[in-house]
């Protein structure tokens, strides 16, 4: 997906909901537990399903499924293959390593799962990202500053120079990549630095975890991190998904979406709609 065609989606729309699919079977329906012989996919396909008019990004984190072992890559890949070609479809990886592994990595990813996208760790480098930027019309969505608080043991260290260490990271990957196939992670929490973030790369998409539960306001979000393609993914993973353990949780699941996306057009209406 390009660009253009991802900024077209969320104006359309009115909408710059990302649904995280981060399914823990533990929190599922019991009705769904005792009814599909895969529950996993039942509750992402009904989710799926009463929001997909609603949200322009489904974020797939990969840990919930491969905790399940085999069934659960199977729930994976039944889950990206019912998510609508019109959705931007992220999984959420956080891989990286050195060039060659790299390279099988963006493979699986972007040949065998069809993702539009994958999160990348920077840590190793230049040579640990290239190889998922290889793909025409794919993207990587490389961790920036994330609101856990582990990331003041690296992200928000201050050089001589003044810079953080999030900020060196974010001004390098610029000679990696473009505005047309790399994003940035950054977490919702982090509304304080959102407005120098957007200084440093005006045109590019960011993907801003923690909405809900973990506290981000979208309100503040929005304000510093809107721009004219509409710049932001933000995702919204449990307060979605677990809105409701009965056996309306698609209808519940829809509500509460569709709160967000409501909230998200007011904000869009705001700025120009890109051509």
């Amino acid at each position: 997906m390009t660009k253009h065609e991802l900024a077209k989606n969320i104006f359309e729309k009115g909408s710059y909901l990302c649904v995280g699919l981060d399914t823990d079977i533990n929190k599922l329906p019991a009705h769904i537990l005792k009814e599909s012989s895969d529950p996993v996919f039942s509750f992402n396909k009904a989710i799926i399903d009463s929001t997909k008019d609603i949200c322009v990004a489904y974020k797939i984190n990969t840990a919930f499924y491969e905790s399940m072992g085999i069934k659960g890559w199977e729930s994976l890949l039944r889950t990206a293959a019912y998510i609508p070609s019109t959705h931007f479809k992220i999984a959420d990886a956080k891989r990286g390593d050195i060039g060659n592994t790299s390279h099988q990595y963006a493979k699986a990813f972007f040949e065998t799962y069809h993702f539009d996208a994958v999160t990348v760790a920077p840590y190793m480098g230049k040579d640990s990202v290239e190889p998922f930027l290889q793909y025409p019309g794919k993207w990587i969505i490389l961790l920036a500053l994330t609101s856990n608080e582990g990331s003041h043991d690296f992200q928000l260290q201050q050089f001589s120079d003044n810079e953080f260490l999030y900020e060196k990271v974010i001004r390098q990957s610029q000679t990696w990549g473009n505005d047309g196939n790399l994003m940035y992670v950054i977490g919702a929490t982090r509304t304080e630095q959102i407005s120098h973030i957007r200084e440093i790369v005006p045109e590019h998409f960011f993907l801003v975890p923690g909405v809900g539960f973990q506290g981000g306001n979208l309100r503040e979000i929005s304000k510093h991190g809107l721009n004219k393609h509409g710049g932001l993914l933000v995702n919204v993973s449990r307060s979605i998904l677990y809105a409701s353990n009965l056996e309306n949780f698609a209808e519940e699941a829809r509500t509460i979406a569709l709160q967000y996306q409501i909230e998200m057009k007011e904000y869009l209406d705001e700025i120009p709609e890109t051509d």
